[in-house]
């Protein structure tokens, strides 16, 4: 593995940072070798971490000339992507850690995706999560593992994760950004919303976080088999997205892939509405104007 710091010179955002670790291991194999990038790149050792609150942590000096990861034990795919965003805070300068020579992230802190305006740390954390998911996801071998998905189906999420040795939540978050098709994925803990995934031609979800799934969802009417993805089914829209008064109602898939932990993943597939022919038109706004004068 010939990478090192020096292929890293002069990059700081963590595209770049990825970018220049891809050109210098143009043969890096799925699962990414995560703990030999760390050997590669400054990081002496991994340890367990050994504290409740903390899912990871950094040791590491002023100069970021070596550091030691801290990562809790657990599942493998978290403890991987966990060493993955520690590695980006060592080898982004910019991130100053709260404590001197000492980062330690919490949970949450690994499901970040976005950062409050003004909010330093909450940016380092979004920072070093895409550092994470690009470099144990990298694009061009994410869209060639997916060129051979088709319909949009939570067995790929599992692919995916299994593959990359990634968790699936990773997995479905690279899954919704790279399908082509207008997709979103809800993931759902003991009833309720937890995080939503949206591609960005998908509209809104009307459930906030924090609020019930739906009487509507399959989560919540379907019999369902733990660790088993469901079939796809139809799904009356209104139950996940606004519709608006007076159009034609969206086509919506739902499929629900519950696990043994209480949670799940919901995806929701999106079909264009068709365009209406000229017939359909007139037809259509005959029948309003009829309703609107009050005759029949």
């Amino acid at each position: 593995m010939p990478v090192s710091r020096i292929d890293l010179a002069g990059a700081s955002s963590p595209e770049a940072l990825v970018k220049r670790i891809l050109q210098a291991e143009p043969n890096l194999p799925v699962p990414v070798p995560i703990q030999e990038l760390c050997a590669r790149l400054g990081i002496l050792r991994i340890e367990d971490l050994d504290a409740d609150e903390f899912e990871g942590g950094l040791v590491t000096d002023a100069k970021r000339s070596e550091g030691t990861i801290l990562a809790k034990r657990g599942g493998e795919p978290r403890r991987r992507f966990t060493i993955a965003h520690e590695l980006g805070h060592f080898l982004m300068a910019h991130h100053i850690p709260d404590k001197p020579g000492r980062f330690l992230c919490k949970s949450s802190d690994l499901l970040r995706l976005t950062a409050k305006e003004g909010d330093q740390r909450q940016r380092k954390e979004v920072e070093a999560n895409r550092f994470a998911t690009l470099l144990l996801m990298p694009p061009h071998l994410l869209r060639g593992a997916m060129a051979a998905f088709r319909e949009p189906d939570l067995q790929h999420v599992l692919v995916l994760a299994r593959d990359f040795a990634v968790g699936k939540e990773v997995a479905a978050r690279a899954y919704v950004q790279y399908h082509p098709e207008r997709i979103a994925i809800v993931v759902a803990g003991k009833g309720r919303v937890q995080r939503c995934y949206r591609s960005l031609s998908f509209p809104d979800i009307i459930c906030g976080v924090g609020s019930s799934v739906p009487t509507g969802s399959l989560y919540q009417s379907t019999p369902l088999r733990p660790n088993v993805a469901s079939d796809i089914a139809a799904c009356i829209p209104d139950v996940w997205i606004d519709v608006k008064r007076d159009l034609r109602a969206p086509s919506l898939y739902e499929q629900v892939y519950l696990q043994q932990n209480g949670f799940a993943m919901i995806l929701l597939r999106l079909e264009p509405v068709p365009e209406e022919t000229a017939a359909e038109r007139r037809l259509d706004e005959g029948w309003r104007h009829r309703f609107h004068s009050g005759r029949r």
